[in-house]
């Protein structure tokens, strides 16, 4: 699957769209639809970068999806913990919220 393809329903699955998500990345919009609808290859590997860390993934599991290598998984307790960490001062209320959420379904497990 392409990469701009994965980003995308990945930004989607969080329950973003593309204008709110690129806010909370400090991407600007113009950057984040170019990148979706032309695709990664043209695109900063920061903007890369700071779109996986958003998303809670690892640019190495891009490749992997894009490859069609990897299982998609929810993040881990320790990936949420670091985008927490990196971005709290950015994160809503309701952001937080969510986070804490899938923290505490995953202590249940």
């Amino acid at each position: 699957m392409e990469k701009a393809k994965i980003l995308e329903r990945l930004i989607k699955e969080q329950g973003y769209n593309l204008k709110s998500f690129a806010e909370k990345c400090g991407i600007p919009y113009t950057t984040l639809y170019g990148i979706i609808k032309n695709g990664v290859g043209r695109a900063t590997m920061d903007n890369i970068m700071t779109i996986c860390r958003y998303l809670g993934i690892k640019v190495e599991d891009l490749e992997r999806m894009a490859e069609g290598k990897a299982e998609e998984t929810q993040p881990s307790y320790s990936d949420l913990i670091t985008v927490y960490t990196r971005s709290k001062k950015n994160l809503s209320q309701e952001e937080k919220m969510r986070l804490a959420r899938i923290i505490l379904e995953d202590d249940e497990d």
